[in-house]
């Protein structure tokens, strides 16, 4: 597995790269985004640890660009601001989880192994293991094995955590699931006292598939309780 570090501080860098190299992870590591930008044209990372403080480009800034040319890439983003705000942010702009400085080095390898587990167990589904490879509802065609989801003939792009959100509600249609529940279900990611983040995940993925996200009809929220998935007419080939 291959991790790349972007962070300005360059002890902090050579220290990741230390431990998590002990770790037995192939570790690069970048100061900024223009470096970040030369490393991922030579390869592509597993996973990116991604500061929020940056000179120049901010991690917020970067974040999005990461979501539109490696949609799949995990980002596990750092900041010495911990902020409920800044968490916030970072989830919504698709970070796929969010650690504050400081930290100890043994809870961020937790955290890493958590997104990776997650990342890595998506990628392993198999018609095996998960016979209904394909569920329709509206115009989507959501396919588990391939990790692709279509509207209509055009592609729309998911991140492992909304892939992963996406494929308990299709695979628990009409039932009402609570934050609990969803965090349970979700494998590999661990539980922390900011349960609302699953909020911020169900927000993400309404913008991907609901017409007016204000009103969703496929996701829907049952207050008090947590979120129901309509499918409406939805069929399955396996």
């Amino acid at each position: 597995m291959h991790i790349l570090v972007v962070d300005d501080d360059p002890e902090l860098r050579e220290l990741l790269d230390s431990y998590l190299s002990q770790q037995g992870y192939r570790v690069s590591t970048a100061e900024d985004g223009a470096a970040m930008d030369r490393s991922l044209a030579a390869h592509s990372p597993d996973l990116v640890i991604l500061d929020l403080m940056l000179p120049g480009e901010d991690g917020l800034s970067i974040a999005k660009r990461l979501r539109n040319s490696h949609a799949s890439t995990p980002i596990l983003m750092l900041s010495a601001r911990g902020d409920d705000v800044d968490r916030i942010v970072g989830l919504e702009v698709g970070a796929d989880d969010y650690l504050p400085k400081p930290f100890n080095p043994r809870e961020l390898l937790a955290r890493i192994r958590a997104v990776l587990r997650r990342q890595h167990g998506a990628n392993q589904a198999s018609p095996q293991t998960d016979p209904e490879r394909e569920y329709r509802f509206g115009p989507f065609r959501f396919d588990t094995i391939n990790q692709e989801l279509h509207r209509g003939d055009q592609p729309v792009p998911l991140t492992s955590g909304e892939f992963a959100l996406l494929k308990i509600f299709v695979e628990h249609p009409r039932r009402v699931l609570s934050r609990d529940t969803l965090v349970d279900l979700l494998k590999g990611y661990e539980r922390s006292p900011y349960d609302r983040s699953i909020d911020v995940r169900v927000t993400r993925l309404r913008r991907k598939i609901e017409d007016d996200p204000t009103a969703p009809v496929y996701i829907r929220t049952v207050w008090g309780e947590g979120y129901r998935f309509s499918p409406g007419d939805d069929t399955r080939s396996g």
